[in-house]
C-alpha cells in the first residue's frame, strides 16, 4: 500500500514525463493522483519542490542498490559489474517514465537542488567505477584500465540511446507497439550487448 505521498509523486512523474515539467500543473497532477490540490502543498509546498523529491527517492534507490552490491564479500569485480548493469537496466526498463524526465532536466533544468543530485549520482557512478576498475585490475580479473570518464558514457550511452530509440525499432521491425514480449527481449539483448562492450573495454576474459 503505497503512502498518498508516493502517490503524488508517482502521478506527478507520469505526467512530468509526457507532458514536461512547464506543462503539467499541480491540477492536473491532483486529478491524476486522485487527491485534493491541498495535498501537493501540504506534502512538497510547491511544483519545484515536488520534481526535487522525485529525483531524490530516486536517486536515493540508485545509490541503495549500488552500496549493496558494492558490500557482496563473495563477488569478483566482473561480478559485482555484471550484477550492477543487471539492476541498471532493470531500472530504465521498469522506470522509463523517470528516466525520461531525466534526460529532459539534464538539458533544461535549471533547478540547483536537481543539479546537485544528478552530479552526485554520475560522481557516485564513477567512484564506484574506479574502484572496481583499479581492483580487478591489480587482483588480474581484468587486463585493462579504461579511462573511466569514457566508459561511463559509454555505458549511459548506450542505455538512453538504445531506451529512446526503442519505438522506432519497433515501427522499423514492424513490431506491435505493444508488444510487452518484444521489449523484455530488447532490454535483455541491450543488457548483454553493454557487457560485451564492458569486457571488451576491461579485457575481461570468462572461463580463464
Amino acid at each position: 500500500m503505497i503512502s498518498k505521498e508516493e502517490n503524488i509523486l508517482f502521478a506527478a512523474e507520469k505526467l512530468f514525463a509526457e507532458r514536461g515539467f512547464e506543462k503539467t500543473s499541480t491540477r492536473e497532477i491532483s486529478r491524476e493522483a486522485n487527491v485534493n490540490i491541498s495535498m501537493i502543498s501540504y506534502y512538497f509546498g510547491s511544483k519545484e519542490k515536488l520534481l526535487e523529491s522525485l529525483f531524490e527517492m530516486r536517486m536515493a534507490e540508485s545509490q541503495t542498490y549500488i552500496k549493496e552490491i558494492m558490500a557482496k564479500p563473495d563477488l569478483n569485480e566482473w561480478q559485482k559489474i555484471s550484477l550492477i548493469i543487471d539492476r541498471y537496466t532493470e531500472r530504465v526498463r521498469t522506470y522509463k517514465v523517470f528516466y525520461t524526465i531525466l534526460q529532459t532536466e539534464q538539458l533544461t533544468n535549471k533547478n540547483e537542488q536537481i543539479i546537485r543530485y544528478l552530479e552526485n549520482s554520475k560522481k557516485g557512478f564513477l567512484d564506484m567505477y574506479q574502484k572496481l576498475v583499479d581492483d580487478g585490475f591489480q587482483n588480474k580479473t581484468f587486463k585493462k584500465k579504461p579511462n573511466i570518464a569514457m566508459m561511463h558514457a559509454t555505458l549511459s550511452g548506450t542505455m538512453f540511446y538504445a531506451m529512446n530509440g526503442l519505438p522506432m525499432y519497433k515501427d522499423y521491425f514492424s513490431i506491435n507497439k505493444e508488444n510487452i514480449d518484444y521489449d523484455q527481449q530488447y532490454f535483455q539483448d541491450l543488457n548483454l550487448h553493454i557487457k560485451e562492450i564492458l569486457k571488451h573495454i576491461l579485457g575481461y576474459e570468462e572461463n580463464k
